[in-house]
């Protein structure tokens, strides 16, 4: 489908402008908040609401944007049509599927996988009991990467400054597990790179642990790690590390075969 571009939305402002304001709103558009009122939208944004409307109703006209017959919006389906085009969350979502699906139909227990953009994780696909409701991971979001597994195995391989970066950063506590203390956390990834899995023992909720290992490009880069949790009366760590770092090299050798790589489409 070849799509036109957008036209200026507001030409009162420069381009910059607009273009911030236009990001600013689609970026409400996360979490829970997958349907919101315009009041919402302007609130979330901090936009005044005139201009909040205008943009939104631009953003509409493209496709961008949906509205729905009660009056608020969602995500439309042409967003979705650009998106699905990134290379590192579907490209990598289409062939890690199958291999995270097996897993989570083998035990029981939810699969996720996820890259790293900047400081944070961003959640790219994820399978769990239909009958539960999680609150994380959404597909989509970002979180902190100090305090899961899934995020840890992604900060043990991410450049040095990175490191750095989270490291001397807030590193808040979700509960009374969960690493806060910078010797304690930089210990940590040392031995994740030394065992290549992490075990996160109820540091982001009280009801799992967690196991992880890194997913690596046709270069043996990591580019993306995998995780199990499972409730903490499971107790079979071993089984489950086993299980995590066979799906992560079963990954890893259908993007090799592929040529995936950071880079790759």
């Amino acid at each position: 489908m070849t799509m036109a571009p957008m036209k200026v939305l507001d030409p009162d402002a420069g381009s910059r402008s607009v273009v911030d304001r236009a990001l600013s709103i689609l970026a409400t558009f996360q979490g829970t908040r997958s349907r919101q009122a315009l009041s919402d939208i302007s609130r979330n944004s901090g936009l005044p609401i005139a201009t909040c409307y205008r943009i939104v109703q631009r953003l509409t006209e493209w496709g961008a944007l949906e509205r729905d017959t009660d009056g608020r919006y969602r995500v439309g389906l042409r967003l979705w049509e650009v998106a699905s085009r990134a290379p590192r969350s579907v490209g990598l979502q289409r062939y890690a599927r199958p291999y995270l699906l097996d897993l989570y139909e083998t035990t029981g227990f939810a699969t996720h996988l996820a890259i790293r953009e900047g400081i944070e994780l961003v959640s790219i696909e994820r399978f769990h009991n239909p009958r539960k409701n999680p609150r994380r991971p959404i597909i989509g979001d970002r979180y902190q990467m100090h305090t899961s597994a899934i995020g840890q195995v992604l900060l043990a391989y991410a450049p040095r400054h990175v490191q750095e970066e989270v490291l001397a950063g807030d590193l808040p506590a979700f509960t009374a597990h969960t690493y806060t203390d910078r010797d304690t956390l930089e210990r940590v990834l040392v031995d994740i790179q030394r065992s290549g899995y992490a075990v996160s023992d109820r540091q982001t909720d009280l009801e799992n642990v967690a196991v992880a290992a890194p997913v690596r490009g046709f270069d043996g880069s990591v580019i993306a790690a995998v995780s199990l949790s499972y409730p903490p009366e499971t107790g079979d760590v071993r089984g489950m590390v086993h299980l995590i770092r066979l799906t992560a090299t079963s990954i890893s050798r259908t993007l090799a075969a592929a040529g995936y790589g950071d880079a790759a489409s």
